[in-house]
């Protein structure tokens, strides 16, 4: 699963699609989108209430607590809007640590309501299935929901009740509001699962005498559902967190996964920092990004990400010239550092992982040397020793200091060489082994390593890759 945040007006537009309920939901698909190239007067031929109607308008980048932060205008006439914008759009905002420009904002009907018919309503996914939250107060002051709300599980492969939401959650909701919530909150449920939410939050959700209205919503859903979800989803976007920009770099990256049936992930974290890394495997991507962040490196921390699942060479390439080209972009006064690691590959070929990041490297020898990068490289797996090897000697050959240790050294010993904690050995120690293996002898000779032969047919074609390539 690889639960990912959507905007609350993609998410709102879901519900308003697609949602099965008795209830009355009221200002469906009533919500425009501004931006800096927003024309006022086609947005209102576009949506003729904008003219009638009273409005609230608010940034929709993925910020919580946004009334509290003065970033919700309510009650406005649509030349309030503009006005209230005026001093908001493009402008650079804090929300916490963030810091970012505010440049997306939703407009919708202004909802006259009390504060008593203000609900909240929580549904998100755990190991043991998906608890539903409910809470007879809502709104900006709704507090610790997790300490007060009442709680439903509804296991896998178990359905929501009317009568079950009745009697766990609504013990606090006056009898007259209680079949509508049910029916609500049972649609919404059956919403969640069909679409894959991982997570859907309404907060305030009002009832009214006039039904319900869905007024500030938070969501994400499964990214990985798109093959089951696309003809309902369509194409939908995934904002970046407030405060981190979309690249295109990024877009670029997540095109070769797409096309490919290997693992290519990259995002930017900060693209000024000095540590870099282009590690091979999601759970190693965590580790090193981790021991990075535990040795002090967090502020100075670049990107995050991970190419995995036997990518070809070319692949390779294609992500480590993007790395490489982020990189050599803009100077850092103490140099910056690649960190090219990964555990123990058990089917990627790493020689030929290798040779592409290698080709990277030939082709941006030039921008490395001029922005005093320093590389540290540590693999091990299928041909581990010919991707060492080659990448030894681009170092040689090249001038740039490229540091090359293989499974006798510790998987994340050299993020502290790269960020100074630890000695950089003259001479790497003789390998111990724990993973000389899918090589014989006469494939590992020029690197001075030995193995036994590997039984299956995939071995034996990495075999004959290796002695090719002496």
């Amino acid at each position: 699963m690889s639960a990912k945040a959507i905007s609350e007006q993609t998410g709102k537009e879901f519900l308003y699609k697609y949602i099965c309920t008795s209830a009355a939901v009221q200002n469906r698909f009533r919500y425009a989108n501004v931006t800096t190239e927003t024309d006022f007067d086609r947005l209102a031929q576009d949506h003729p209430w904008l003219l009638t109607e009273r409005l609230v308008v608010k940034p929709d980048q993925l910020i919580k607590r946004r009334g509290k932060l003065g970033l919700v205008g309510v009650n406005l006439d649509l030349k309030g809007v503009q006005e209230w914008l005026k001093t908001r759009l493009m402008r650079e905002t804090m929300v916490g640590k963030a810091k970012g420009i505010l440049k997306n904002f939703l407009i919708e009907p202004f909802v006259a309501h009390k504060q008593e018919e203000e609900f909240y309503v929580c549904i998100y996914a755990t190991r043991e299935g998906d608890y539903v939250l409910f809470h007879h107060e809502g709104g900006v002051d709704v507090g610790d929901v997790d300490a007060k709300a009442s709680k439903l599980l509804v296991g896998v492969d178990e359905k929501l009740t009317e009568d079950a939401v009745r009697k766990q959650l609504l013990t606090h909701v006056a009898a007259d509001i209680k079949e509508v919530l049910a029916s609500f909150i049972v649609g919404l449920f059956n919403l969640y699962q069909d679409l894959y939410f991982t997570y859907l939050e309404i907060n305030p959700l009002v009832v009214t005498k006039d039904g319900v209205f869905v007024l500030d919503m938070a969501a994400k859903i499964d990214a990985t559902a798109d093959y089951l979800c696309k003809a309902k989803w369509g194409d939908v976007e995934f904002p970046p967190p407030f405060g981190r920009e979309a690249y295109p770099e990024e877009a670029y990256i997540a095109d070769l996964d797409a096309k490919s049936g290997a693992s290519l992930k990259l995002t930017l974290l900060n693209p000024r920092g000095r540590i870099w890394t282009m590690v091979a495997g999601g759970g190693a991507s965590v580790v090193y990004s981790d021991t990075i962040c535990d040795l002090g490196g967090v502020d100075e921390l670049a990107n995050y990400g991970e190419y995995s699942g036997a990518p070809s060479e070319q692949q390779t390439y294609d992500y480590a010239k993007t790395i490489l080209s982020l990189m050599t972009r803009e100077k850092h006064p103490d140099g910056k550092v690649l960190i090219i690691g990964g555990s123990i590959a058990n089917f990627t070929n790493v020689a030929a992982t290798f040779k592409g990041i290698v080709r990277a490297i030939r082709d941006y020898q030039g921008p490395i040397k001029e922005h005093e990068i320093t590389i540290f490289v540590r693999r091990g797996g299928p041909n581990y020793q010919e991707g060492l090897r080659v990448m030894g000697e681009v170092g040689k050959t090249t001038g740039i200091p490229i540091h090359v240790f293989g499974t006798e050294t510790h998987m994340t010993a050299i993020v502290g060489m790269a960020l100074g904690h630890r000695p950089i050995p003259k001479e790497p120690p003789v390998a111990a082994h724990t993973a000389n293996f899918l090589l014989n002898s006469s494939a590992s000779s020029s690197v001075g390593y030995t193995g036994t032969p590997a039984p299956s047919h995939r071995a034996f074609q990495w075999q004959k890759e290796a002695q090719g390539n002496k």
